[in-house]
């Protein structure tokens, strides 16, 4: 049995870097790398849903939704929920 790399898993069934289904693939990856950090960052803080929620004028759904896909969110949100519910720091990167 041969072992694969996830990089060839990925090419082989969503094509190689650059191709549109491909890079679909990865900005959703991204999408659930930030809801992941965000849920870990308000656990490691022991605030529920509902407090973060409050702390940036939101609905506990609303950050449920966040954390299980953090795809569909503005970049005013995400600094709202990172520095003014969290109290990090966001910092941007972006790369060509």
């Amino acid at each position: 049995m041969e072992i694969k790399t996830l990089d060839q898993i990925k090419n082989q069934y969503y094509g190689e870097v650059g191709t549109p289904e491909r890079d679909r693939l990865e900005r959703d990856l991204d999408a659930l790398r930030i809801g992941l950090k965000i849920r870990h960052a308000r656990e490691s803080k022991s605030m529920t849903q509902a407090e973060l929620a409050e702390r940036i004028d939101k609905k506990r759904t609303f950050i449920s939704k966040v954390e299980n896909d953090g795809g569909n969110i503005t970049l005013k949100t995400l600094f709202d929920i990172v520095e003014k519910g969290l109290g990090g720091r966001l910092i941007v990167d972006v790369q060509f």
